[in-house]
């Protein structure tokens, strides 16, 4: 394996950090009080990959098993407990606990422990899973779609349903 190509160019470096501050608001808040902050979208890392921190609320929520044919994900838990499947079995998962899947990975995840808990989404490449995420918070508030429609939406945005 060896290094991809060059992003940049240059001789000197150039300033293009970005900081946001841990007490930045979310983006979104879904209507069962889910919240979710766009660390990076794919937008401003050029495509190269996303990151969220996804909080939950103390209710349950969160999909159940699907693949992605075109994206990585990968699941890093900073909070509380969140079940994950990991295309054989749901399991708990606490802070510090880590898994990655493939494209065409089975994955799902959700919180069933009754308490908050947040974990870091990452995405590689970065697709614009914000207008998924916006999406789905919309059908939420009320929002909505024939099965023609969510069948679509699904498919535009990369979402495969199986049963776990």
């Amino acid at each position: 394996m060896s290094y991809p190509p060059p992003l940049y160019d240059g001789e000197t470096g150039e300033v293009s950090a970005t900081v946001r501050a841990t007490d930045s608001g979310p983006e979104l808040t879904y209507p069962n009080g889910n919240r979710v902050h766009y660390l990076s979208t794919g937008a401003s890392t050029g495509g190269l990959f996303g990151l969220y921190r996804w909080e939950f609320a103390p209710g349950r929520s969160g999909p159940g098993a699907h693949f992605h044919r075109t994206l990585t994900e990968s699941f890093y838990i900073l909070s509380g407990e969140v079940t994950i499947y990991d295309g054989t079995a749901w399991r708990v998962t606490r802070p510090g606990d880590y898994l990655h899947v493939r494209a065409g990975g089975l994955h799902g995840f959700r919180n069933e422990s009754g308490a908050e808990a947040s974990m870091l989404l990452h995405f590689a490449p970065g697709a614009p899973r914000e207008a998924y995420f916006e999406g789905l918070a919309r059908v939420a508030a009320g929002e909505t779609m024939t099965e023609a429609e969510r069948d679509e939406f699904m498919r535009h945005h990369d979402n495969h349903w199986v049963e776990d």
